[in-house]
């Protein structure tokens, strides 16, 4: 790089932004100078071990080129489309006048200008680049902030001496995490205190929401203490728990130490290899644990595992760093550029590294590095400590159920004892109610109808505690709606699970199966979890994405499990009211159908259990007894939450995909909490109630954004004039270019998984049916020629006993026999009882798989 060029590095989606900004002369005379911004896309090339040149751009800046300077570049997100771009900040001194103006970086290597504003001051402390892009920095001990969306330069009211971090809380905003004046009236040290209480005093942690104009408390993230030594903080995560803010964050001091806090406390710390460490980043490795990336003014790196606290690695000579998914793998690596004396290309002298088996460097310059961690680490050794990891992994996960289980097996021993002991005193031992459902019939489970429908069936029957959890019933305009909800231990066993009424015999002699429809409700609970363990959950959308798919395999059967705990199940059966009436006062039985599944040992077999006994007078309905009630505006939605269970059952259910190409799609729920004054059912983040008056009342949506360009809206409304209403205000918010396909039934990733199972079945009854016919057929023709071979030896031993002819002729026999033998294996036949069977079988599992081909190919 020429004297008269300045170059910053930038990562964006696994590709290096090279910006150079440099000066030269026109050739013609009086013509004034220009400045060139160039920017090179550069991706690495795993066969050559090299960065190759993707593509270029050029923005022209005319006057006076040593005016020109590159203050700093990031990604920030456009609040038009919601797209992370490049940006670069440019300023430009006339005399005593700074012009600033912030460039935007598009996918097609043009450059936008967004932004441009003058000030009179030259800006040098705490420059940053914030998502809208806004930019933020500190002047005289005041901060100041300017957006895109409305190009006026706000001021914080707090002072702060530095700012330590800023960026985006969830349900907060913006927000500034600094160093500033103390709010108390006490600004001086009392004649009492000592120097260090008056260095602790004179600083204080505070946060700034811009938005709201509100300051908080420094005390979520850190204690007051560390203000006079804290240097670089890095957020990792941030959660409101009633009216509360919970943190996770780690922290640079000038006592070479990175410490980690949790909601405010100091955890772990880890004593820094160098001196003066001045940022710091995070990356989340292959093996699931966090990298803390640490720099150093003096040019040398260090990296420190977030587990255990330790240093994993350091470097030294290095010119930039960077953290991104390079070489395209789902993970992310980190880019280790060296400082070259040599070449003029920065890319000449790096390293890419996940400190497992991801190791690259160029073999022009590689400069010592410690014993912590070589660059020729062989590939079998990092496989081989990733599989013993993964072998410790589900070894503790093991063990810790082994301990679940042995509580469980002390606490039911100790209830025994105890009822032991009453039994011999003469005492009857009672259980407590939390404790019953516990106890479990070690006998086994009734599975059937039973005899007379006239036994006192109560809501909590004893058959039906083992898997109905709970059963009630709700009367809403015509319908009555019966819910149940199955315990979580028996979701992932039962199959094809439907609800019936029956009239009770007191009432008619035939007890009449009562028509009704069936339908289950399924909707995702929020993460009830108080505290965060780690600063694991700072990690992008995009990110999470890309760990997930990456280890997946072996984890299938977790997620499934965790997936099933993380919602909530509801199998509704809604009937017309109005004939029931005429009854005046009727009782219904509720039976629960299904079928076992693969894994609950009794596959196939089908299962009925009653759920209680429904009783429902005229008066009950005229007093609004069990009616559904929707809550008003600013009102909560009750608990439990069987009226919105109930509203579900009888609305229309619509489910819309909407994707759009070039914008995110943040406005869809920015459009339901604003346009549609939808509130947020509680435990429930995804869904949300409509309580605006008129005919949208009680519409129920659930918006669940799959990635920020694509996702699934669920509406529940009374009517088509609804949805219309609803559809018609949506497409006014959204991107013109934007996409809203209806789907028929369920997803299409969901319809092809289905399709793909049914195959898989399909294949696996083949294989095995056949397996079995052909070692059937082969076992016959074996016995059949054991039973010739032994009449065909009896046969030569009397042969030898008689004369040549003789023997001629039984040899004769014995080949023809062979002969028939050899036909016998080339034209083996199966049963008529056989393969009517594997007819029988493979016919049912086709009729599926063509069931689920002709849905897929109706999607």
């Amino acid at each position: 790089m020429s004297s008269n060029e300045q170059e910053k590095l930038l990562s964006y989606n696994g590709e290096v932004l090279i910006f150079q900004l440099s000066q030269e002369e026109l050739a013609k005379e009086g013509t004034a100078k220009t400045s060139k911004l160039h920017v090179r896309r550069m991706t690495f090339n795993r066969s050559t071990r090299a960065f190759i040149q993707k593509s270029t751009g050029i923005f022209s800046m005319h006057g006076k080129p040593s005016s020109f300077e590159m203050i700093c570049c990031s990604c920030a997100a456009d609040f038009r489309t919601g797209i992370n771009l490049p940006c670069v900040l440019i300023r430009n001194q006339k005399k005593s006048v700074f012009k600033y103006f912030l460039l935007l970086l598009h996918s097609s290597n043009e450059f936008e200008q967004r932004m441009n504003f003058t000030l009179h001051y030259e800006m040098k402390d705490d420059i940053m680049i914030l998502n809208g892009p806004s930019i933020l920095w500190r002047h005289s001990r005041m901060s100041f902030y300017i957006s895109s969306q409305n190009d006026t330069i706000i001021s914080a009211p707090v002072k702060f001496s530095s700012i330590k971090w800023a960026g985006e809380v969830e349900n907060l905003g913006t927000i500034l995490f600094g160093v500033g004046e103390p709010l108390s009236t006490k600004t001086e040290s009392s004649p009492g205190s000592s120097k260090s209480d008056y260095a602790v005093w004179g600083t204080e942690f505070y946060a700034y929401c811009i938005e709201d104009q509100k300051i908080l408390s420094g005390a979520y993230f850190l204690p007051h203490a560390y203000g006079s030594v804290v240097t670089c903080i890095h957020i990792c995560a941030t959660k409101e728990v009633n009216t509360e803010l919970r943190t996770s964050l780690i922290a640079l001091t000038e006592k070479n130490q990175l410490i980690w806090f949790q909601d405010g406390v100091p955890k772990s710390l880890c004593q820094l290899p160098f001196q003066d460490p001045c940022a710091l980043q995070v990356m989340a490795s292959d093996g699931g644990d966090l990298l803390c990336i640490v720099s150093f003014r003096s040019g040398d790196v260090c990296a420190i595992w977030k587990k255990s606290f330790q240093v994993a690695s350091k470097w030294q000579k290095i010119k930039s760093v960077l953290v991104d998914d390079f070489i395209g793998s789902g993970t992310e690596q980190l880019l280790l550029v060296f400082k070259d004396t040599f070449g003029t290309n920065c890319l000449t002298s790096f390293k890419i590294t996940d400190l497992g088996n991801v190791n690259y460097s160029n073999d022009a310059f590689d400069p010592m590095e410690n014993d912590f961690f070589e660059d020729s680490l062989q590939e079998n050794y990092s496989l081989t400590v990733q599989a013993l990891e993964r072998r410790l992994q589900f070894g503790l996960a093991s063990i810790q159920e082994l301990q679940k289980h042995l509580l469980l097996k002390e606490r039911i021993l100790s209830k025994s004892c105890k009822a032991l002991v009453g039994l011999v005193q003469g005492k009857e031992y009672i259980p407590p109610y939390e404790e019953k459902d516990v106890l479990v019939s070690l006998c086994g489970d009734k599975k059937h109808l039973p005899h007379s429908l006239n036994e006192k069936l109560s809501d909590t029957s004893h058959d039906s505690k083992p898997i109905v959890e709970k059963m009630w019933y709700r009367v809403l305009g015509d319908h009555l709606v019966v819910g149940a909800e199955i315990k979580n231990s028996f979701i992932l066993l039962l199959n094809d699970v439907t609800l019936s009424l029956l009239m009770d015999q007191a009432y008619t002699s035939n007890s009449p199966l009562i028509q009704c429809k069936n339908s289950v409700i399924k909707l995702d609970k929020v993460s009830f979890s108080t505290t965060l363990s780690s600063p694991c959950e700072t990690e992008s959308a995009a990110k999470r994405i890309k760990l997930t798919l990456h280890n997946e395999e072996g984890k299938n059967n977790f997620n499934e499990q965790s997936s099933e705990t993380n919602c909530i199940q509801v199998f509704t059966a809604v009937t017309t009211l109005s004939p029931l009436l005429a009854f005046h006062n009727f009782c219904c039985i509720v039976m629960l159908h299904a079928r076992w599944g693969e894994n609950s040992g009794q596959f196939g077999e089908s299962c009925t259990v009653p759920c209680g006994r429904l009783s429902l007078s005229t008066e009950d309905i005229s007093s609004g007894k069990y009616s559904v009630t929707l809550p008003e505006k600013n009102k909560p939605l009750k608990e439990p939450m069987e009226d919105l269970f109930a509203l579900l059952a009888v609305f229309h259910k619509f489910c819309f995909q909407i994707t759009s190409p070039d914008c995110t799609l943040t406005s869809v729920k920015t459009w339901l909490l604003g346009h549609m004054e939808c509130e947020t059912v509680k435990g429930f983040p995804d869904s949300f109630l409509c309580k605006s008056l008129g005919a949208l009342h009680g519409t129920f949506f659930n918006w669940k954004q799959k990635t920020p360009f694509e996702g699934i809206l669920t509406v529940y409304c009374r009517n088509q004039t609804v949805l219309f209403q609803c559809l018609h205000n949506l497409t006014q918010v959204l991107p013109v270019n934007c996409v809203i396909k209806q789907l028929k039934s369920g997803s299409k990733k969901f319809l092809t998984n289905q399709l793909a199972l049914f195959l898989e079945k399909e294949i696996v009854t083949l294989k095995n049916f056949f397996s079995s016919a052909v070692s059937e057929v082969e076992s016959n023709l074996a016995q059949k020629c054991e039973i010739k071979k032994n009449s065909s030896s009896s046969s030569m031993l009397k042969a030898s006993s008689l004369g040549t002819e003789e023997a001629v002729r039984q040899i004769r026999e014995e080949l023809q026999q062979e002969k028939e033998q050899i036909t016998w294996g080339m034209n083996l036949t199966l049963s008529s009882t056989i393969y009517r069977e594997i007819s029988l079988k493979v016919a049912g599992i086709q009729l599926k798989s063509d069931l689920a081909a002709e849905k897929l190919n109706n999607y």
